[in-house]
């Protein structure tokens, strides 16, 4: 009898489920976990104000009453009825056209200026990337006095070497090529330390063999340098031009002094006028049909230069793509 206990005993305690999970998947439970506060983050911040606003610029939304569905509507006052609409349109055209190859040139100027082995690099190498550190409107105040009209050293440095002053921010004529300053200033050290990685990454075999071959400075860098680092120049360029056409603090502050956006609306930058419907006219509904419209410009320039890098961009291991 003892025995047909035991027995029903075993039987049941063997026939009890076994839940116990495998390694792979308790593994893979807690990458999930280690990760889940950064999904969260992106689901809560990112993806559900993307999906929002896609649905908001359909409506007629002022944040304090319920979005009201008015279809194309937005779209058809944004581009047919709002003249300052095409005025930012084109500031920050031009601020992209001029401020992105201009960035990029400098900064791989310092990039092959500091891919030196020299007593104190380092030293150097921090100095140009500490104007990257200093907060946008902390830089952009301090360019401010830089530039004033009367009293701004940069126009004191003009005149000493027999050259008409300029009135910078307060002149509708210079006060973008100002903005375009600053964002040279503030935005090459870390474009600088891309193009400086790029740098350490080719081979120094190749310069030396393309040396014994009798090749100068500019041949080795024209045929040997300047086709390795066409990855890095990519990327740069990539993220230059989505920087650049979401300029809004520079814009904000510079333009504050003279009525909000410049001198005849010179700064006024597409985020800077999209922040205006957003928050100050609370009109939502016109806002997210803006940055939908940013949005879609942006996905095709990038689409674009993606198509456009087979031709140029050059991979060591594959050639061009």
């Amino acid at each position: 009898m003892v025995k047909s206990l035991l027995r029903r005993g075993g039987q049941r305690a063997d026939a009890r489920p076994r839940w116990r999970l495998s390694k792979r998947a308790r593994d893979s439970l807690k990458a999930y976990l280690f990760v889940s506060p950064w999904i969260i983050s992106l689901l809560v911040f990112t993806a559900y104000p993307m999906i929002a606003s896609f649905y908001f610029a359909m409506t007629e939304y002022t944040i304090l009453n319920p979005p009201r569905w008015v279809g194309l509507q937005n779209f058809k006052v944004m581009f047919t009825k709002d003249p300052l609409y095409w005025k930012s349109v084109w500031n920050t055209v031009y601020y992209t056209l001029f401020s992105v190859p201009l960035g990029l040139i400098v900064a791989l100027l310092l990039a092959l200026l500091l891919n030196q082995r020299s007593h104190g690099i380092g030293l150097y190498r921090t100095a140009y990337y500490l104007p990257g550190l200093m907060p946008a409107v902390a830089s952009t105040l301090l360019w401010m006095v830089l530039l004033d009209p009367r009293l701004g050293l940069v126009n004191a440095a003009l005149r000493a070497v027999g050259l008409p002053p300029l009135g910078w921010l307060r002149s509708a004529t210079w006060s973008k090529p100002a903005l375009i300053l600053m964002s040279i200033w503030s935005g090459s050290g870390g474009t600088m330390l891309i193009f400086l990685a790029g740098l350490k990454e080719i081979p120094e075999s190749l310069q030396e063999a393309a040396k014994i071959d009798g090749a100068n400075a500019w041949q080795r860098f024209r045929h040997v340098v300047l086709p390795l680092l066409t990855p890095t120049i990519f990327f740069n360029l990539v993220m230059g031009i989505i920087n650049s056409f979401q300029v809004f603090t520079t814009a904000f502050v510079a333009g504050a002094q003279t009525g909000g956006a410049g001198p005849l609306n010179s700064l006024l930058m597409y985020m800077l006028l999209l922040y205006r419907y957003g928050f100050r006219y609370f009109n939502m509904g016109h806002a997210s049909a803006m940055a939908l419209v940013m949005f879609i410009a942006l996905v095709l320039i990038t689409l674009a230069l993606i198509r456009s890098s087979s031709y140029w961009v050059y991979y060591e291991a594959g050639g061009r793509r």
